[in-house]
């Protein structure tokens, strides 16, 4: 059941209700226990090669969660993971480094930081994709404006359409729930195509989650029936080495999730 949980697009969340066989109440719950998917999102932690604190908490929230949550699915980095502010891709490398330690799968996507590369021999999007990215198509460009590009779209429709359990994870956030008024902050901080977005894809009953960034100020609500939910930058501690993160678990198509904070162990 474990290795069927970590391919979400496989996962037992289609699998519905328990079978009527199982009506001990320990074989229930040990059923739900198998059938829930559980998993760790990160963003904006803005790792920086020049800031030693900054690696430091990296590497303590890998230990931190190898520890405390043992029985993870897997864990979302959700973009602006490093600054990508020094030459050559070292920044990138010592990243993939640090996170390869945790015990269960990770996934990464690319946020404002990653895709404008400074100086110019810093990460461009092709040696991201080959880092980080198993399927190629997974992509958002824009720089600070950020959109879903065409291709984006087709894919994530494509993957709707097939009717399973789904979660969209990336960096910009799809409102202004800060209620910003500057348009050029706006502009900065909100998906571009927001509007277009939301049209073609949050009317599929089967996207569950949406997961975002950018913004660093935590935010859950629902656009039509979808859980749209920003984490907490991770570059904002609430003290000394506890760093927020957010702890989600899926059963049955139904979230549980809470904002929680590395500490050390």
């Amino acid at each position: 059941m474990k290795k069927t949980r970590r391919n979400f697009m496989k996962s037992a969340l289609a699998l519905g209700v328990l079978p009527l066989a199982l009506v001990a109440e320990d074989k229930t719950k040990k059923e739900e226990e198998d059938r829930t998917l559980r998993f760790i999102h990160i963003t904006d932690s803005h790792m920086d090669l020049q800031d030693e604190e900054s690696v430091e908490a990296m590497e303590n929230m890998v230990t931190f969660v190898n520890k405390e949550y043992k029985n993870l699915d897997f864990v979302l980095f959700g973009g602006d993971n490093f600054n990508n502010n020094v030459k050559g891709d070292k920044d990138a490398l010592e990243f993939k480094r640090i996170i390869s330690k945790l015990h269960c799968p990770t996934l990464v996507v690319r946020g404002n930081k990653e895709s404008s590369p400074k100086p110019d021999d810093s990460i461009k999007l092709d040696e991201f994709k080959k880092l980080f990215l198993d399927n190629k198509l997974l992509t958002i460009e824009g720089k600070n404006n950020g959109l879903y590009t065409k291709e984006t779209i087709d894919f994530a429709d494509k993957i709707l359409k097939k009717g399973k359990p789904t979660i969209v994870l990336n960096h910009h956030p799809y409102t202004n729930y800060w209620n910003e008024k500057d348009e050029k902050l706006i502009h900065k901080y909100v998906l571009n195509n927001s509007e277009e977005v939301q049209k073609k894809l949050f009317s599929y009953k089967n996207l569950i989650l949406t997961l975002s960034g950018h913004k660093h100020i935590d935010s859950v609500t629902k656009i039509q029936d979808v859980d749209v939910i920003v984490t907490r930058g991770f570059v904002r501690p609430l003290d000394l080495d506890q760093y927020p993160m957010r702890y989600v678990e899926i059963l049955d198509n139904k979230i549980n999730q809470k904002l929680i904070y590395t500490k050390e162990v």
